[in-house]
């Protein structure tokens, strides 16, 4: 179902590189007369493969994975909704990293003063053209794999899956892009979050509970954590391109608090879970994860410029893992 970035997930994001949230062009040395970096060579496929930010699509598959495992817990699979539900994920994720690459390009939001990894449209790889037909053509086939979602969930899925493409383009597209204006969390922890592991969850079930929202909370969280260390990472820059994102807003002291209390939050649902009984007797499993979290929390207090990126990789990587032992948590049946 989604997007989210953040991160550069890590989308935001996206995970490793998850600066699933990137930048555009700005004229100086190095760069042609359009403002674009000099091309190095690299390959169309490379390029296209660069484009997609790999290191992101966790953030695709584990709202998936939690969603289905909470049905199965229930009783529920389908298996031709798991696969689809995966397949259309990657693929608005995919789209949306190309939208935010040609975008951010676009409004100059990323220059050679950016402290994340290459973007194709700013460094020559790829054209405005061929990255605006990538993206359609990537949303495109989202929509065709999700005509099977439809045809099992009904007009619930149809909207969803129309927000979620929408969200992913106007993220950085349009008059008023989401994350220029500091809505950049709310998109990620809402489409990365909530709506798709509570559309997945509907999707095997038929129906939505208690459980799939709780279920989804620490998926959004942890998924906005990562774009939060890519905001935090590129606050000066951000603030000299006009980019008003949230940790621009309320500064970099604020938005290092705003992860710790995220961390802790998506730490402290699996245990509440487990002593309500809304969860089974495998609800610590997340837990483990733990020491992970507790060592991101050290480099993001510390960390400054460039070292945030160890940061972004890690929360990154600690999403897909507590994603893992989360799903697995989810199949044991509620007490």
């Amino acid at each position: 179902m989604r997007s989210l970035r953040s991160g550069n997930p890590t989308s935001p994001s996206s995970p490793a590189s998850h600066d699933g949230w990137g930048a555009g062009p700005l004229t100086g040395p190095g760069r042609g007369a359009s403002g674009r970096a000099a091309a190095p060579s690299v390959s169309p496929w490379r390029a296209w493969v660069l484009a997609a930010r790999i290191p992101t699509l966790p953030a695709a598959v584990v709202p998936v994975l939690v969603g289905s495992a909470a049905a199965v817990g229930q009783g529920h699979f389908r298996l031709g909704v798991f696969v689809a539900a995966l397949i259309s994920s990657l693929l608005i994720q995919i789209g949306t990293n190309y939208a935010n690459d040609l975008f951010d390009f676009k409004k100059g939001a990323d220059t050679e003063a950016r402290l994340g990894p290459v973007r194709a449209t700013q460094a020559g790889l790829l054209t405005e053209a061929q990255m605006a037909r990538g993206t359609w053509v990537t949303f495109g086939l989202a929509l065709i794999v999700g005509l099977y979602l439809v045809a099992v969930g009904g007009w619930p899925i149809l909207v969803v899956g129309l927000a979620s493409i929408a969200a992913g383009v106007l993220y950085t597209a349009g008059p008023w892009p989401l994350g220029y204006h500091g809505l950049g969390d709310v998109f990620t922890f809402v489409f990365f979050g909530l709506v798709a592991v509570m559309g997945t969850y509907y999707l095997h079930t038929g129906t939505l509970n208690a459980l799939a929202l709780a279920a989804s909370l620490p998926v959004g969280l942890l998924v906005t954590a990562i774009l939060i260390v890519n905001n935090l990472r590129d606050i000066d820059t951000d603030r000299a391109a006009g980019k008003r994102t949230l940790a621009v807003r309320i500064g970099a002291r604020a938005t290092r608090v705003q992860y710790t209390l995220f961390l802790v939050a998506a730490y402290a649902i699996p245990v509440l879970m487990g002593v309500t009984g809304a969860a089974g007797n495998m609800f610590w499993l997340p837990l483990l994860s733990l020491p992970v979290a507790v060592r991101l929390l050290r480099i993001v207090w510390t960390a400054r410029g460039a070292q945030f990126n160890a940061g972004l990789k890690g929360t990154g990587q600690l999403h897909l893992l507590f994603g893992i032992l989360f799903s697995l948590a989810l199949l044991w049946p509620a007490r």
